[in-house]
């Protein structure tokens, strides 16, 4: 009882250290497994003995017989469901040829080549040296957004690398399990016709219950068939059930049938899709946090050794050095990329939970059938899951300012609202050369902004963290212009910190525009108007006008009209290059003349006032 809620204990705390530190949770949780297995096995217990054995050993352990076993294959099927859930069709064609290609030719580079180095390195056959080449295709969403959250990055890099890990994962997972296959029911000696008969026999029921499955809890969930409260825990069995049911009619099928499941309900209309996400992730993490405690627990010293030579080293230096970046040039070939954007997207390639949980699985089972040279998968994966992770944790950062796509300013601008005063002013600003985003729980007004040529999100900032979003980390400036004060103090109050670098401003509330101190406009969006008299000056002229200003007086006259008429607003000071708010520019220790002023609403003759 007492090593059962010791993992759980350091595993939630592993999480809490990452996210303090912000570095994938998989490095501290594979640290403490192995410090509470063969570390303390070999060098801190009295007795040789593990302060956790994950399996019963005739003294002590959690799981006796396959029990362990079969825990680690219901974990992962769990977080290839959910894994599976975020993989959007639309994303496919959004993301660009880059991307395609590095999901396609750069895995099948990673995997050949990794393959062959493997076969020629450490002497394995063909089979375990292909095994070891799927299960490190996958680079992984969770380890990639820690590592990545922090450096300011040009968005198509940070795009490319993001969307790499989200859709490889299931990727590497699947041809893993194929290949995984090949081996069992062929018995390590090639591609036989019974091989050949089990392959399709996966294909066939994987992709059968995780579509059939699939459309039917979505018909149970959109029909109100199952009571809200038991939503969460229904999904959870029936991903369970599809997994063992399909494991039953084709041996292996289960993995290839959830991440089927959860590609289907994710691409579907299902209803509290959100929901069961937010539930999946939150069960991902606890599972993730338990397992990879136990995983790499479960390793033995004389595992570890088998690694403690030259052929480790060459090997993780032939994979990360050669081969990543040999998949990356040739998969951006003729791409708009730049050669340092294209050598760091080569350098960042970490691997992560998948590749490990897989591993472990497959390994331990190919030792089961005695297949030759499979007590070297799961260390080698493990070696390449720590080092990429350590590696690109402590480097990243320091490498992308070596080869300049290091963002030296933060300059992008998050807008939240996405109504048509929003939208203009957006346009309006990326026709001066701002990078321009706009969030919005609105559907309506997100689809409009896209359609009109901007950058868009549908986001609900209650819900969403949106500090995990790692194509904002150009963002320094942060401007709420929603018709909600509630949501712009929201928006304000919590991402201020992480996009609001350069200026956090808010549209005024009513109350706000008349009763606001001198410090509290210098947050305001605009001198002194609410969003009803944004929304009207849009009415009378959804357009936004230009004045050329040559003196301080001259500018504090129209400033001073703009500010008094109630149908235009004055939004923006453009001088010297730059584009200011009007309560930024009056912090500016700059003459207050030869600028333009831009406003929004009815055209005014400045010259009869």
């Amino acid at each position: 009882m007492i090593e059962l809620a010791g993992i759980i204990i350091l595993g939630i705390l592993a999480q809490w250290v990452a996210w303090k530190l912000k570095i994938p949770a998989i490095l501290p949780l594979i640290l403490i497994g192995l410090l509470v297995g063969p570390i303390a096995a070999a060098y801190l217990s009295e007795d040789g003995s593990k302060w956790i054995e994950p399996i019963w050993n005739g003294e002590k352990g959690l799981f006796p017989g396959d029990s362990l076993y079969y825990f680690v294959s219901l974990a992962i099927s769990i977080i290839l469901f959910e894994g599976g859930l975020t993989l959007k069709r639309n994303e496919i064609k959004n993301v660009g040829p880059v991307i395609t290609k590095l999901i396609t030719l750069g895995s099948a580079i990673t995997f050949f080549g990794s393959g062959i180095v493997a076969h020629y390195t450490f002497g394995l056959g063909w089979d375990l040296s292909f095994l070891f080449a799927g299960l490190i295709i996958v680079t992984g969403p969770t380890v990639i957004t820690p590592i990545l959250r922090n450096i300011p990055l040009k968005r198509d890099v940070s795009t490319v690398l993001k969307w790499e890990g989200i859709l490889i994962d299931p990727i590497g997972a699947l041809v893993s399990v194929l290949v995984f296959e090949f081996i069992s029911v062929g018995g390590g000696g090639g591609f036989t016709k019974i091989a050949l008969i089990e392959f399709g026999k996966i294909l066939l029921f994987g992709t059968t219950f995780g579509f059939t499955f699939a459309h039917a809890l979505a018909y149970a969930v959109n029909k109100k068939l199952i009571p809200h409260y038991l939503l969460n825990v229904v999904s959870l069995s029936t991903v369970l059930l599809v997994f063992v049911a399909s494991d039953v009619f084709a041996h292996e099928s289960g993995l290839l049938a959830v991440v089927v499941m959860g590609m289907v309900l994710g691409n579907g209309k299902l209803k509290n899709i959100k929901e069961l996400l937010y539930f999946k992730e939150s069960l991902s993490v606890l599972l993730i946090s338990i397992l990879f405690i136990l995983l790499a627990a479960n390793i033995n010293m004389k595992d570890l050794m088998l690694l403690y030579n030259w052929k480790t080293v060459t090997l993780f230096s032939i994979v990360v050095f050669v081969i990543r970046p040999v998949a990356v040039f040739a998969s951006t070939m003729n791409s708009k990329l730049k050669l340092n954007e294209k050598l760091f997207i080569s350098w960042v390639g970490p691997r992560g939970i998948v590749a490990a949980g897989i591993a472990s699985l497959f390994g331990s089972k190919l030792l089961k059938e005695g297949v030759e040279g499979a007590e070297y998968i799961t260390p080698l994966v493990f070696m390449i899951v720590l080092g990429t992770v350590l590696l690109n944790a402590t480097t990243a950062r320091l490498f992308a300012k070596m080869v300049g796509v290091f963002l030296n300013s933060s300059d992008a601008i998050l807008i939240v609202g996405a109504s048509s005063p929003a939208r203009l002013i957006a346009a309006y600003l990326r026709d001066k050369g701002k990078r321009i985003v706009l969030i919005d729980s609105n559907k309506y007004f997100i689809e409009k902004a896209t359609e009109e040529g901007l950058e868009a999100i549908t986001v609900n900032i209650y819900d969403d963290n949106l500090s995990d979003n790692i194509e904002l980390n150009d963002v320094g400036y942060l401007i709420a212009i929603t018709g909600s004060d509630a949501v712009n103090n929201h928006a304000i109050a919590n991402f201020s910190k992480d996009f609001g670098e350069h200026g956090a401003f808010k549209i005024a509330s009513s109350i706000e525009s008349e009763n606001a101190t001198e410090e509290q406009r210098k947050r305001f969006f605009t001198p002194k108007d609410d969003f009803i008299n944004l929304s009207e000056a849009f009415r009378e002229k959804p357009g936004i006008n230009e004045i050329v200003i040559n003196s301080e007086e001259e500018y504090l006259k129209i400033l001073g009209v703009l500010i008094k008429e109630e149908k235009s607003i004055p939004l923006f000071i453009e001088k010297d290059n730059g584009i200011y708010l009007i309560a930024e520019f009056e912090k500016q220790e700059v003459e207050k003349k030869d600028l333009v002023l831009s406003y929004l609403g009815k055209e005014m003759d400045f010259k009869e006032k």
